[in-house]
């Protein structure tokens, strides 16, 4: 059990109060700030006040998933609250313990936050990994509302087998899909077929066939118009890759192929198992610093 009792959460969204649930279900002190739009019913296990008094009352602060979508303001969804993130906004958290996803973002928001203890708990592996569950059950329900066929019989494409593209392959394997794993990797294509994928090298992918559901993990574009003139001009496209994605939309747009950007399906489809993923990953992160 780590050595701190009082913990605030300032902003985000339902993954912040499930993380908050979590936390407090520990028994620790939890107060919330920046969610008064919700029915007060979803909070009552935790105090609340406003942002400031937040601060002040806790020993470590949990900041939103996003911290910011424009790089001003504190990212606050539930809330009319203009929070600006600035070196006034830093220095409120003077002695306090703060853990930001997409540190980077914060960091760049006033010299002062250089002077205060910021953990980015985004980037861990063990968040990456529990979150391409999430991730992978979003996507198969889009995919399951938005396609005319059954995922069973379908041809499938996932492209790119790193944490998402392993969970998702086999989920769609599960489900009776025909599977085909794309990879720039040769000891990626290996694994692919030694876990019963048809393996697809990215160099020969616009020859590899056309496919019913195509799911890309890349962060890069990979679905050009001449590869989707090969291989999706019959398939639904879901990019489950962070911005800018993996897909030219305008081009699929124009070519009448259906393609959904997918993004932060954990938060969207799995809110309180994503929280208490934010809230195990911020926890080991506390047990390892000051063990």
């Amino acid at each position: 059990m780590i050595n701190i009792n009082k913990f605030g959460i300032i902003g985000g969204d339902k993954r912040q109060l499930a993380a908050a649930r979590a936390i407090a279900n520990d028994g620790y002190t939890v107060t919330l700030s920046c969610f008064d739009k919700l029915d007060s019913r979803l909070y009552s296990f935790a105090g609340y006040a406003d942002p400031e008094e937040c601060i002040k009352n806790s020993e470590v602060i949990i900041l939103p998933l996003p911290v910011t979508k424009d790089g001003t303001l504190l990212n606050t969804p539930f809330s009319d609250k203009r929070i600006v993130l600035n070196n006034k906004f830093a220095q409120l958290f003077n002695g306090k313990i703060v853990f930001s996803p997409m540190k980077d973002k914060l960091l760049k928001t006033g010299d002062y936050w250089k002077n205060i203890e910021v953990y980015d708990f985004l980037n861990r592996e063990e968040m990456q990994v529990c979150n391409a569950v999430p991730t992978a059950e979003g996507a198969i329900e889009i995919a399951m509302r938005e396609y005319l066929g059954t995922i069973n019989g379908s041809k499938c494409l996932v492209t790119g087998y790193g944490r998402i593209g392993k969970v998702l392959a086999k989920m769609l394997q599960g489900l009776g899909a025909r599977v085909y794993v794309s990879a720039r990797r040769k000891e990626s294509l290996a694994w692919i077929k030694l876990n019963g994928y048809t393996p697809v090298d990215n160099a020969n992918l616009i020859s590899s066939g056309e496919y019913d559901l195509i799911f890309n993990t890349v962060p890069a574009k990979i679905l050009d118009a001449h590869v989707m003139a090969k291989i999706a001009t019959n398939a639904l496209i879901i990019d489950l890759a962070s911005v800018p994605g993996g897909v030219d939309f305008d081009s699929a747009q124009r070519m009448g192929i259906t393609a959904i950007h997918a993004l932060s399906l954990p938060g969207k489809v799995a809110p309180k198992t994503s929280g208490e993923i934010i809230k195990n990953t911020i926890f080991n992160i506390l047990e390892e610093e000051k063990a």
